[in-house]
């Protein structure tokens, strides 16, 4: 076996009560594989069962925070491509159920490439600081997708015709746009400084005020997550599994433009 399929996909190291999640698979941009979503959602279950962590920091390596799904995976599934596209579409809500009702604060510190489901990872951390190098877009209409299980997390954070714009359109915005949307925090010049200055603010928060606070800005998209995975999860699988998602994954592998393009 190669160092890359030996070494993890995401790092978790505990200082100074704060737990730091690392997603670190640049060789695929940190897609959401289905052993990336194991390992981070072993940090998270980690960090939640240490009593000695206070919040959890979410950052990357690369120039790509997370890529969105695997689509290599996606597209050589070995099983009906339905039944595939339902098997991580249940994994991903659970991740992205997890990140919103751990009772403790997720930091999120990005500094590179957002897309598609990675979005989604953002959407769901409490807060979000931004560096220069930070781009994201909405790119799964352009596959013959959409952002089925991810809205749970990104629509709560933007407003209509900003949901609009960006989950049609699929183009890329940068973090001044992504701060003025809501969908991250803070576009900072020095992500990695602003983190640290929040995550200093938060060690000031006890642990119990820290978990009820959360909860309270975290319980209409849990309640969303409860009167909609269902639905949304069906779309998503019943999406993966046409003829016209095929071609746009195919298409995107291959680096062409897919058939329907102008």
């Amino acid at each position: 076996m190669t160092a890359t399929e030996t070494a993890p996909y995401v790092r978790y190291d505990v200082a100074a009560g704060i737990a730091t999640i690392t997603l670190d698979s640049p060789h695929n941009r940190n897609a959401i594989s289905s052993r990336l979503v194991k390992e981070l959602l072993a940090g998270l279950a980690a960090a939640r069962d240490d009593a000695d962590v206070r919040a959890v920091e979410l950052t990357h390596t690369g120039n790509t925070f997370c890529a969105g799904a695997d689509l290599s995976e996606a597209s050589t599934a070995a099983t009906d491509p339905a039944t595939a596209a339902s098997e991580r579409t249940s994994s991903m809500i659970g991740l992205l159920r997890a990140i919103v009702e751990l009772p403790k604060p997720v930091v999120g510190r990005i500094d590179g490439h957002v897309r598609a489901g990675g979005m989604g990872l953002v959407g769901a951390c409490d807060i979000v600081v931004a560096g220069p190098a930070s781009t994201f877009a909405l790119t799964e209409a352009r596959l013959g997708l959409a952002a089925s299980i991810i809205s749970l997390t990104v629509l709560p954070r933007l407003s209509s015709r900003a949901s609009s714009r960006y989950f049609l359109t699929g183009e890329k915005f940068g973090p001044e746009e992504a701060e003025k949307l809501g969908l991250i925090t803070i576009a900072a010049d020095n992500a990695e400084f602003t983190v640290a200055t929040i995550l200093g603010e938060l060690r000031k928060s006890s642990p119990q005020g820290l978990a009820e606070s959360k909860a309270l800005t975290t319980a209409a998209v849990l309640a969303d997550f409860d009167s909609s995975a269902d639905r949304l999860a069906a779309q998503s699988a019943r999406l993966f599994g046409t003829a016209e998602a095929m071609e746009g994954m195919t298409a995107f592998l291959q680096r062409r433009q897919p058939s329907w393009a102008q």
